[in-house]
């Protein structure tokens, strides 16, 4: 399903189904109204004037149970994507180098942000119209702060309308994209429960990946250089916050050290991540790598110690670490194609300085130093 999960950043020409504003969209919404038709008062003398025509409600056919329960899964998954995902995207823009990006902190869709197989079943299920609505406010951003709630109707930022529409949400990044590039406050008109607010929202500076859910059973995840994605499988298989926030940490640590354009894998990383948030993935390119090689074990190890530090700094345990890479190596050994270890071989290289940096990063925290690589 295009843009399950929205990026975290605003970036200018980013794609349909892409508006990268920070946070992570639980495309669970509060139900927005449609703002009452402008009432014209009766003047004395004057013959009252006809009330303009509400437009008409457009009937949606029923959502099957099946098509519901897709929904509502993607909607769990992502839900505790983005929740795991915030406090490291959050507290680690020094340690994503030249990734760090000024970031409102919400994600926007709206009736045109889903494919064609469920685009019905979302506009009924989330009320969604052509106007972009907040679908998720990424946790401790300047959004929350400021109160932006899930299920508020974008109208303008700093005085500029936002686009409406089947290329709305490509259309906003180019408004949004200068504003977010300067230092201060983005004031946001917005329309909760038919009512026009403005809210005074802070930038946030954090990493600037975009996150994805992806597709498909495998225990898998792919960076691309400036996305990352955990498939349904790995999301199941991490069953704790905390080993998902390993998996998310290590594959932001490939980003920031720019291992897949080192790799040249950029492309091929790309593309699978592509196929992946697909309603429907094409089965070729499930069968295999997708073109993508084994990182090497000088990038892996540089990975694994730089990913520990943005656990620990994100407000999680790095202690368990060692335990689940190497239980994951032994589940899903190299011998399966496309799972996560035949990309990230669990070698002893590997496993040693997991262990290594988790000892470092426990003293540097007895000790009340700052948890710098």
């Amino acid at each position: 399903m295009p843009g399950l999960l929205r990026h975290i950043s605003i970036r200018a020409g980013a794609g349909r189904g892409r508006l990268a504003v920070l946070g992570a969209a639980m495309l669970l919404a509060a139900c927005a109204t449609t703002p009452p038709s402008p009432v014209v008062p009766d003047v004395p003398g004057v013959p009252e004037q006809p009330r303009p025509a509400a437009a008409p409600v457009p009937v949606l056919p029923p959502i099957s149970p099946v098509e519901q329960d897709i929904l509502r899964g993607w909607v769990v998954q992502q839900d505790r994507l983005y929740r795991v995902a915030a406090p490291l995207l959050v507290n680690n823009p020094d340690l994503c180098k030249g990734n760090a990006r000024n970031l409102l902190g919400f994600t926007a869709k709206n009736r045109y942000s889903y494919s064609a197989d469920f685009a019905d079943a979302a506009q009924k299920m989330f009320n969604l119209e052509e106007r972009l609505q907040v679908m998720d406010v990424l946790p401790g951003s300047g959004a929350a702060k400021s109160g932006v709630r899930r299920g508020d109707v974008l109208l303008s930022a700093n005085d500029k309308p936002l686009p409406e529409g089947p290329n709305a949400e490509r259309a906003a990044a180019t408004v949004l994209g200068p504003l977010v590039s300067k230092r201060g406050d983005v004031k946001l008109n917005v329309l909760r429960g038919g009512r026009p607010m403005l809210l005074s929202v802070p930038l946030t500076n954090a990493c600037g990946f975009g996150i994805e859910l992806g597709n498909t059973d495998g225990v898998a995840a792919y960076s691309d250089g400036r996305r990352l994605l955990v498939t349904r499988g790995m999301m199941v298989y991490a069953a704790s916050d905390q080993q998902l926030a390993y998996v998310l940490a290590r594959e932001m640590a490939h980003n920031a050290l720019g291992h897949p354009q080192k790799e040249r894998m950029t492309a091929a990383a790309g593309s699978v991540i592509d196929n992946l948030i697909r309603m429907r993935p094409d089965p070729a390119g499930l069968s295999g790598m997708g073109g993508i090689k084994p990182m090497p074990a000088a990038l892996d190890t540089a990975a694994d110690t730089l990913a520990l530090y943005m656990v620990a700094r994100g407000g999680y345990d790095p202690a368990g670490a060692l335990e689940f890479w190497r239980r994951l190596a032994q589940q899903y050994p190299a011998s399966v194609a496309n799972a996560y270890t035949a990309l990230h071989p669990a070698t002893a290289a590997r496993l040693a300085i997991i262990e290594k940096t988790v000892t470092a990063i426990s003293q540097k925290q007895a000790a009340k130093r700052p948890l710098s690589p």
